[in-house]
């Protein structure tokens, strides 16, 4: 019996038959084979990065400015926006690099990339403070944080800035007033103005939209208060006709008759044609076309 299992180990632990012997110079062939292909995948891929090599970090300074300027003026605003920066990280000293700093905001907000072009403007107003383009810096600010193209369906809606968070009308406003005050006889100081007055009517537009709301709910309370600071904080705005007329029926509602009375007489003496303490309406602004349901 020992010589039985003796010849059965040795059979079982002796060299393999030639098939299984193949099966094994196969594997480590397939596998060399996977390597090989591996290794080629990856060269090929080093090699194509290499021939995406950008060839703006070659370029001189002079081209690299009228490459940029070229596509501005194509309207290819998010390619010059990228050169323009490019030209500003590789010469900062260079004769082009202010221009290239303003003209890379420009072309940022024109991309309707508003975080890289306020990036860039603030950039350029902290560095630059004298200038002679300092002026065009904060109205292009203003652009920037104004920004009030909402797009086909702002259009189609009828929506203004008054419906939209205020703080970037804010922000727009500050910047406008810069140009208005520090440089009244600059050339983007009319328009500034403009823009400024239409941020004001907006802001005005803005919190009486919200007396409004107040009021509908029952917080006449609250409703007085947002429409008194209408009419304190933007007194010629046309908003202020409806900030009074809410503020005359907020008193009303809480049985502040006097208060109620002496506000109407204010009304009156203010807006002497409205009708609107008899018909609760604003004489509607001129509807557009596609605010037929609005007629």
């Amino acid at each position: 019996m020992s010589d039985v299992i003796s010849d059965a180990s040795l059979r079982l632990a002796g060299p393999s038959s030639p098939q299984r012997g193949f099966s094994a110079i196969f594997s480590r062939t397939f596998a060399l084979l996977l390597a090989i292909i591996f290794a080629l995948i990856l060269l090929g891929g080093c090699a194509g990065s290499e021939g995406k090599k950008d060839d703006t970090d070659i370029w001189p300074e002079a081209k690299l400015y009228s490459e940029a300027t070229d596509k501005m003026n194509d309207a290819d605003f998010a390619k010059c926006g990228k050169y323009f920066e490019k030209l500003e990280a590789r010469f900062p000293f260079g004769p082009y690099s202010q221009q290239a700093q303003i003209n890379s905001a420009y072309c940022y907000w024109k991309a309707q990339e508003q975080a890289q072009a306020l990036i860039a403007i603030d950039r350029f107003i902290k560095l630059h403070q004298g200038s002679p383009t300092l002026d065009y810096a904060y109205y292009l600010k203003g652009l920037i944080t104004f920004n009030d193209d909402l797009g086909w369906l702002g259009n189609f809606t009828g929506q203004d800035l008054s419906e939209r968070d205020p703080k970037a009308a804010k922000e727009a406003f500050e910047s406008f007033k810069t140009v208005v005050d520090r440089f009244p006889d600059s050339k983007y100081a009319p328009d500034s103005l403009d823009r400024m007055r239409y941020i004001v009517n907006s802001l005005a537009e803005a919190d009486v939209n919200v007396a409004r709301f107040y009021y509908q709910r029952g917080a006449y309370l609250a409703s007085a208060n947002r429409a008194q600071l209408v009419i304190r904080d933007y007194d010629r705005a046309p908003a202020v006709e409806e900030a009074l007329y809410i503020l005359v029926k907020s008193y009303e509602k809480l049985g502040l008759t006097q208060l109620s009375n002496d506000s109407a007489r204010v009304f009156a003496l203010n807006f002497p044609d409205s009708t609107m303490l008899e018909t609760g309406q604003r004489v509607k602004k001129e509807v557009k076309w596609w605010q037929f349901w609005n007629k």
